[in-house]
């Protein structure tokens, strides 16, 4: 049986986006309340019945959230223009090495505003 399985992981932190034009509201330094979801797909190994282990995905996943709540992203190695886009690109290379099967990286920044990165 082939299954996605997805975690929430959630954060807070500041940001500017220093690419969008003078006098944009994104310009200047604003904060949201992130979702992020990680998502790995595979074969459900028939003896456990599980994909994986979602303390395995917590594990890879902590650290990095560590890295970002509370903080000015913008400061963050890698995130110097910090869109939700970029920080899909950031997540998804921090966790491909760690978490095989990694599939998808969804960054939700408002209720309505999400983006979805399946890698290169």
């Amino acid at each position: 049986m082939h299954v996605i399985l997805s975690k929430d992981f959630d954060f807070e932190a500041a940001q500017a986006l220093p690419s969008f034009p003078e006098g944009h509201k994104c310009r200047r330094i604003h904060g949201h309340s992130f979702k992020l979801t990680v998502s790995v797909r595979g074969e459900v190994d028939p003896q456990k019945g599980v994909l994986y282990d979602h303390g395995k995905i917590s594990e890879a996943v902590y650290p990095l959230i560590e890295q970002l709540d509370h903080y000015y992203l913008n400061d963050i190695e890698g995130l110097s223009n910090p869109t939700i886009e970029n920080m899909a690109g950031w997540f998804w290379n921090k966790l491909k090495d760690k978490l095989p099967g990694l599939y998808e990286i969804t960054i939700q920044e408002t209720a309505r505003t999400r983006c979805i990165y399946r890698g290169d």
